[in-house]
């Protein structure tokens, strides 16, 4: 079961979704503190289900971030064996990032993309200070830009991935981050690792981003919220449902179909 973290798992206070009567709103557990503040959170029923979910199947926490912001979560349960953090540029085994696969993945991007300095220096130069936010680096695999969305001018974003791609490299634009991300660096790539090291006959996954596509796409079977990336420009693939709910009630609901597709209560 590999399962992207925010907005498909976990929640920040402004992605929470919680639209109905304060009275009726789902009581929540905090699983990240960031700056001495709460920062993400799961309901306490999604809280119960992925504390259990270890205990049916393989469970891979599947992330863009970086280590150090993967190792602020605290989901419920024991620590997860294998994690992947950066895009599928870390694999994890029991929080520890596996030389071998950093070898691989250092490999791949050194014969079949430009350089992420290139890359890098592109974004800043191609920026305007009008819209620019921040510039960032995530574990020397990729860069990414935080910007004034509404700013943005028209075509920017289309010019910019005709100029990666002859390079091996995609862009997206989610949320007011521009992502910068090498061809070969994949979730599922890292995935399929996972599953091939502990002889897995079948991969369950979820997400919501367009990052997360390509792990749904090389998945027997998972889901997508009703809300993201994806939903908005209208993924679909046949094997991916979309949940009813949306928010932090969706993370629930792809916690249950998680358990109930392993064969737990």
């Amino acid at each position: 079961m590999a399962s992207d973290l925010d907005r498909t798992l976990i929640y920040s206070p402004n992605a929470l979704g919680l639209t109905m009567p304060d009275a009726e709103a789902p009581r929540l557990l905090c699983v990240e503190v960031y700056g001495h503040q709460p920062l993400s959170f799961v309901t306490e029923t999604a809280a119960a289900l992925i504390a259990e979910l270890p205990s049916h199947a393989l469970f891979v926490p599947t992330t863009t971030r970086t280590r150090e912001q993967y190792h602020r979560i605290h989901l419920p349960g024991p620590p997860a064996e294998y994690a992947i953090c950066a895009n599928g540029g870390h694999l994890l085994v029991d929080g520890v990032s596996d030389p071998d696969w950093q070898r691989q993945v250092a490999a791949r991007l050194a014969d079949e993309c430009a350089p992420l300095a290139e890359v890098r220096a592109h974004l800043i130069a191609t920026a305007d200070p009008a819209w620019l936010l921040k510039e960032r680096v995530a574990e020397e695999l990729f860069a990414y830009l935080v910007v004034e969305r509404g700013l943005l001018p028209d075509g920017w974003m289309k010019e910019l991935a005709a100029w990666a791609a002859p390079r091996g490299w995609a862009v997206s634009l989610q949320g007011r981050k521009v992502y910068a991300v090498p061809l070969p660096l994949t979730k599922s790539a890292a995935v399929r690792e996972v599953a091939r090291r502990i002889g897995a006959d079948r991969v369950l996954a979820a997400g919501d981003s367009l990052l997360d596509a390509d792990l749904l796409l090389a998945a027997d079977h998972g889901w997508r919220p009703g809300h993201g990336e994806l939903a908005e420009t209208g993924w679909s693939a046949g094997h991916i449902e979309l949940t009813e709910a949306v928010g932090v009630l969706a993370g629930e609901e792809i916690a249950r179909r998680f358990t109930e597709a392993v064969g737990g209560s």
